[in-house]
């Protein structure tokens, strides 16, 4: 099991405490959504001018860079230029750094009738996806905002039909915001997820989306089937924690985040041994 966790659960750390935590809590890779102020981390000086320090600092604690989390929308398409550009930038880092996957999102529809929708954000993911082909990359569609429901995703997909386009499983948005079954969306998106996003939470109508994140097993989320879910299925990438402290900053600080995750996810493998 390889456990990665996004940098939106450390705004504040630079990189070096960001390399140094992942290693203290036990972490095999770290996925970048932002560093500090920056979210487009590509315009950094870590990620420019001192790559090659950034390069060995990563090698040095053997960890992996297991994505880079864009901020791509792929509806609507007017910022199609601007995402080329990101796609581009992120693809050439990934090269750089040997890591598989760029993430993007589908985005706001904003009433748009759904099959139009689908229509034009194939296109617009089959434009990057050639680029990301060119670097041995592929893009990760995640299940989030109006792309949540499996069908709609499935339907991207086959639409698009490009070898380096794959699924980031949320396993948290399509339960939670549908009531989507995890059995459900495996079997219609198995074939593609290549990624995970991992996150608890527990119901709380005083929240703006009618829920409350908190940390992995105090909310109700299905999280030891799913994980059990995933390895009857042979899945065998990246189970990456997505603590949003960045846009919830009264969730619990990543010094207690990040060790607990990891503690937990191994007691989901211990279970899963046992049952079996």
């Amino acid at each position: 099991m390889k456990l990665s966790f996004t940098t939106l659960a450390c705004p504040s750390w630079d990189l070096d405490t960001i390399v140094k935590q992942a290693v203290i809590a036990g972490f095999d890779g770290v996925d970048f959504r932002g560093l500090q102020q920056q979210m487009h981390v590509y315009e950094l000086p870590a990620f420019t001018s001192s790559l090659e320090r950034t390069i060995r600092t990563f090698q040095e604690a053997q960890l992996e860079l297991s994505c880079f989390s864009s901020s791509v929308h792929l509806f609507p398409h007017e910022k199609q230029e601007q995402n080329v550009r990101e796609i581009q930038a992120y693809a050439e880092l990934c090269q750089r750094f040997q890591t598989k996957y760029i993430r993007v999102f589908g985005g706001d529809i904003e009433g748009t009738e759904r099959s139009r929708a689908i229509e034009v954000t194939a296109q617009h993911l089959k434009v990057l996806a050639d680029i990301a082909s060119g670097y041995g990359v592929k893009l990760l569609l995640e299940t989030h905002d109006d792309w949540t429901d499996c069908r709609d995703v499935r339907s991207i997909l086959e639409a698009a039909n490009h070898e380096a386009v794959a699924v980031l499983w949320d396993v948290h948005h399509p339960y939670r915001t549908i009531g989507e079954n995890p059995e459900h969306t495996w079997d219609k998106l198995g074939r593609w997820i290549a990624y995970t996003h991992w996150k608890d939470s527990y119901l709380d109508e005083s929240q703006k989306f009618g829920h409350r994140y908190c940390l992995m097993g105090e909310g109700d989320l299905p999280l030891q089937s799913i994980y059990n879910l995933c390895q009857e299925q042979k899945y065998d990438g990246w189970y990456t924690l997505e603590w949003e402290k960045r846009w919830h900053p009264d969730i619990e600080e990543p010094e207690i985040a990040l060790p607990q995750y990891v503690a937990y996810m191994k007691k989901l493998a211990k279970s899963n041994l046992h049952e079996e």
